[in-house]
């Protein structure tokens, strides 16, 4: 509950501003883990668990990539968090991995394991992944309204999901 209502509190600070969420380039995604054996292995499965899939660096190593799978312009993270819209606490949640002030596909956000927010390592700029729909929290993107690059996540009836934009 605390973090619902740290979530509601930066989006009402915010909420006079209008985030900009469309700085990183869109590029196709689509990454498919749609049975539950493919969710299983390359899913998130608790409260802030996350994954990256970034295909032309083979993240992850064993992930098996094909001519229809897409990552986006930096890569995708996958993390497990709170969706408003379905008020649940594990809903699996995807954002592009570039960091929308440097907006450089080689310039990546971080995951802190503490709070489970992403973090530029260039710009220092901190963003709401796991309840804020990818909001800025601190740093230049935050000063300029620069939200992260969201992606749909759709569940699919064979136990897993498919990433996409």
């Amino acid at each position: 509950m605390p973090f619902v209502l740290a979530g509601l509190l930066i989006m009402l600070l915010i909420g006079c501003s209008k985030i900009k969420d469309n700085r990183v380039p869109m590029m196709q995604v689509n990454i498919v883990l749609n049975t539950s054996s493919m969710w299983e292995l390359y899913g998130v499965h608790g409260y802030g668990d996350y994954k990256k899939f970034i295909r032309h660096s083979h993240i992850p190593a064993n992930f098996p990539y094909n001519a229809n799978t897409y990552t986006g312009f930096g890569g995708v993270l996958l993390i497990s968090g709170y969706d408003f819209t379905t008020q649940d606490y594990n809903s699996p949640l995807a954002y592009d991995l570039a960091c929308p002030y440097e907006v450089r596909a080689n310039v990546l956000l971080e995951i802190d394991r503490e709070n489970f927010e992403a973090y530029c390592p260039q710009c220092g700029s901190r963003f709401n992944v796991t309840e804020g729909s990818g909001i800025p929290v601190s740093g230049p993107a935050y000063d300029h309204g620069y939200g992260m690059l969201r992606y749909n996540v759709r569940q699919e009836p064979s136990g897993g999901y498919v990433i996409t934009n």
